[in-house]
């Protein structure tokens, strides 16, 4: 009985240490928190650093998570919404939910960083990934005359969705709602997100899928399978930056930048690649993984600051729900 009456002190001990440490809810999209993505690793590093719990919380995917926090408003779970990107910096800094941060870093992008707000843990071209032994078309053009088929991701929900609409609208302006009616026809179906659309995509439902130039390094490294590649498209690849922020009404303020200025650091960025399976915002000490070498690298780069995405975005859309109506 004694020893029993020991055991249940210390259990109860160790249960009210855990209870004391403080909490980090980072909002993020579902794929990060996978068992295959970044989030379990980066959940056992911080917390080995923090005395904290990280909780991760995974809601659907990049722009799904925009529409969460405008939803929950100032009563907002979340203490660190990760995973949108600069074409929906503009649109969340309008809601007034985000704070400036004290992230500090030498990030190692293809463009230059200032945002106070918003700091960037990765990066990557959009591409359409098909298997490396059929033709691919060499730009949207070849595609809409072809039957092709694809699987797409839905711009509202998804931010490679809205990274295709701001794609087509970079690369060919005024002409863009003629290549959305081309390609109405190549479309098998429309997902909430990436997750479900690469999954269709392995599953044989499409000829290619709208993903990143660095997604076949996933097959061959993870799998040792050169079977996937991405197309190169002579018009340009359009980049996406994803980035991560601080809730202006956190309770926990402190850890969250915290964690943040964790994101930028050695120990978060040389989990990106072979996890999130993108180049990481600030090059790891160890350098990128063998593979990496192998991806296309897109001789155009085509980007909208995030004030010119938020004002093109909306006729984008209007263009792409107009061809896909028809």
């Amino acid at each position: 009985m004694k020893h029993l009456m020991i055991a249940a002190g210390i259990l109860s001990a160790t249960t009210a240490m855990a209870a004391d440490k403080p909490q980090l809810t980072v909002y993020t999209y579902d794929s990060f928190v996978s068992d295959w993505g970044p989030g379990p690793q980066v959940k056992e590093a911080f917390e080995a650093v923090c005395d904290c719990e990280l909780n991760l919380v995974g809601v659907e995917d990049g722009a799904a998570l925009l529409s969460r926090i405008r939803l929950e408003g100032e009563n907002s779970d979340a203490d660190v919404v990760l995973g949108l990107d600069t074409n929906l910096i503009t649109a969340a800094k309008e809601t007034g939910l985000f704070a400036p941060s004290s992230v500090s870093a030498e990030y190692t992008l293809p463009i230059e960083w200032t945002d106070e707000v918003f700091a960037p843990y990765d990066w990557g071209y959009f591409a359409f990934v098909h298997n490396a032994d059929a033709a691919a078309p060499a730009n949207f053009r070849e595609l809409a005359e072809g039957d092709t088929k694809i699987i797409i991701q839905d711009p509202r929900s998804s931010t490679p969705g809205l990274g295709l609409l701001l794609w087509v609208q970079a690369a060919y302006g005024d002409e863009a709602a003629d290549i959305w009616a081309g390609l109405a026809d190549n479309i098998v179906t429309v997902t909430k997100g990436w997750s479900e659309a690469y999954g269709l995509f392995l599953e044989g439902e499409a000829d290619m899928v709208l993903s990143y130039t660095t997604s076949p390094a996933y097959h061959l490294i993870a799998e040792e399978d050169a079977s996937k590649a991405a197309a190169a498209f002579d018009e340009g690849h359009y980049m996406q930056v994803e980035v991560a922020a601080k809730l202006a009404g956190t309770d926990q303020p402190e850890l969250a930048d915290q964690f943040l200025n964790f994101m930028v650091s050695d120990a978060f960025q040389q989990i990106i690649p072979t996890t999130n399976w993108m180049y990481p915002a600030v090059t790891p000490a160890a350098g990128l993984p063998e593979g990496f070498e192998t991806l296309i690298q897109p001789e155009k780069s085509l980007l909208y600051s995030p004030d010119e995405a938020a004002k093109v975005r909306d006729q984008a859309l209007a263009e792409w729900l107009s061809a896909l109506s028809q």
